[in-house]
């Protein structure tokens, strides 16, 4: 038998270098290539583009549809009756339902002023309201400040109640837990929960409240959010193309054909006897707010979300939220929406496939189309796909991804998710280079939901910066601002860069495919993001 030459084996830019260490990991490859890595990568493609068209399905079916809401005009005020509260003369006040108003805090001396200050000037009478901040500060300086505060607002006639507790234990969810087991708060019908970065505004719930009392089967009214900073930094402009999506669509999509979707955790009316009955605040995952939504409708409650809905003398339904301006909280973030929703997914799934009180078609969309697609093919496939397996078909030329795969489904994807953001549509290139890199961080998240690995139950408070930034801009510093090497540097995005800069090298240079530029392109916004370079940089001192 002849023997094989280098000639046949590894390409002409490594001949001379058989005994070298490229040469030889070049032979390695090649003679794996066809036995093992061809198979595999062929798998992978079959499996990734399932997922492609899972998700490609999921978007255009919410396309349609609510393009068919915005069309025939189907608001939440024509599904379900809405009008004012009125006036009883002789009831006086107790004609009004007693709401408690939840704030949930933790060290947040930027923004605990503005959520307070927001949360007791919401117009209401003053008998048939309570204003609850539960601090689970460790910081004794906020503390004292956030109590100052509440001690204030109570100087001026404020029912509010500042309630702390020895232990963070449950987090937020055991915050809120514990806030329910006052006294007082069995006097209340409804509850309304705000983040402390949440400023609602004072008829917030003049607009909210009416759809509880004048429909019993409701459960949960949710309020669209508003981003008070999206055009801080180019991250935070990103963010909102990705979360307007969630609430111009996903959320519309839900409260109009299933009268259920996930509550967002804050800026949300809930009837109290439906948080009771479905067994109120529970600590197993990190998205506790998805849990008690996904419990609540199983077991027949209907939610109902407020987009840019405009009654009369009222302004919109839209409660004005902080996003993460920085890398780090940003990506803290990410990680717990990513693994929370998985290991729920995991915990309940058989759960709501035994339930017998709502249809199957429910059950389908809670469990196919809200979790397994939305909270699971979608970040796997968009890092698997086209950060993994796509570069590594310029490696291996016997393996053929379709052009339908590789550009038509992505593309109508991409453009689909832009609708939420109109202003935003020439930053398109942009957010999908940056969700490519955030899908490294929420595939490995939600390999971790799914495992129920070491951090699963990881829960590191968002940063809010509030004002913070403008203040220190505004004072006269010329010192150069310290920072550690470890605090800018992220190893996972420079490994995934190099990785990928290497195929489009391998592309251009050898390579069929032409991929280079996608390649090439892609590898520097994992750069730029390893070495710290994205969203507003806050140093330690």
């Amino acid at each position: 038998m002849e023997r094989l030459t280098t000639t046949t084996v590894i390409p002409d830019a490594f001949q001379g270098a058989r005994n070298d260490i490229a040469g030889q990991m070049a032979l390695v490859w090649e003679q794996a290539k066809a036995p093992v890595i061809v198979p595999v990568l062929r798998l992978l493609v079959v499996v990734c583009l399932a997922m492609s068209v899972m998700l490609f399905i999921e978007k255009v079916y919410m396309g349609v549809f609510i393009t068919f809401v915005k069309l025939f005009r189907k608001r939440p005020e024509k599904r379900y009756k809405w009008e004012p509260i009125k006036d009883d003369v002789e009831l006086g006040n107790s004609a009004y339902p007693m709401v408690l108003v939840q704030i949930p805090m933790y060290n947040e001396k930027e923004v605990y002023q503005l959520s307070i200050g927001a949360a007791c000037g919401l117009s209401w009478p003053s008998d048939r309201i309570i204003i609850q901040v539960l601090d689970d500060s460790t910081d004794p300086t906020i503390k004292s400040l956030v109590e100052l505060e509440c001690q204030r607002w109570a100087s001026k006639g404020i029912n509010i109640k500042y309630e702390i507790r020895d232990n963070r234990n449950g987090y937020k969810a055991g915050a809120l837990k514990e806030g329910m087991k006052h006294s007082y708060v069995k006097h209340c019908d409804y509850v309304a929960i705000f983040d402390a970065d949440f400023q609602p505004e004072p008829d917030f719930l003049w607009r909210t409240i009416p759809f509880l009392v004048h429909n019993p089967e409701i459960g949960l009214v949710q309020a669209r959010w508003k981003f008070v900073n999206s055009d801080e930094c180019l991250m935070t402009r990103m963010q909102e193309m990705s979360l307007d999506y969630h609430f111009t669509v996903e959320q519309e999509v839900g409260s109009t054909a299933y009268s259920f979707f996930g509550f967002n955790g804050t800026a949300g009316v809930w009837r109290l006897s439906a948080l009771n009955e479905a067994g109120g605040w529970k600590d197993r995952t990190t998205v506790e707010d998805m849990d008690l939504a996904v419990r609540a409708s199983l077991r027949g409650w209907k939610f109902v979300y407020l987009s840019d809905l405009k009654y009369q003398i009222f302004n919109e339904t839209q409660v004005k939220s902080e996003l993460p301006s920085t890398f780090k909280a940003f990506r803290y973030q990410q990680h717990r929406w990513s693994c929370g929703p998985a290991n729920l997914f995991k915990k309940m799934a058989m759960e709501i496939v035994r339930n017998k009180k709502v249809s199957p078609l429910k059950k389908f969309h809670v469990l196919y189309s809200f979790f397994f697609v939305r909270k699971i093919v979608a970040h796997i496939v968009t890092f698997v796909f086209y950060c993994v397996v796509l570069p590594a078909t310029v490696l291996a030329p016997e393996v053929e991804v379709p052009k339908w795969g590789a550009v038509y489904i992505p593309s109508v994807i991409t453009l689909l998710n832009a609708v939420g953001t109109p202003r935003s549509f020439h930053l398109l290139i942009f957010w999908i280079l940056f969700e490519n890199v955030m899908s490294l961080h929420r595939t490995k998240a939600t390999f971790i939901g799914l495992l129920e690995a070491g951090r699963v139950n990881e829960w590191i408070v968002t940063d809010k910066l509030g004002d913070a930034l403008k203040t220190k801009a505004g004072a006269k510093s010329f010192k150069k601002p310290r920072f550690r090497i470890g605090e800018r540097l992220h190893l996972l995005e420079l490994t995934v860069g190099a990785y990928l800069f290497f195929c489009g090298c391998y592309d251009l240079s050898f390579g069929k495919n032409r991929y280079f530029i996608y390649l090439f392109l892609q590898s520097f916004a994992f750069f730029i993001a390893g070495v710290g370079y994205v969203g507003t940089f806050v140093p330690s001192a």
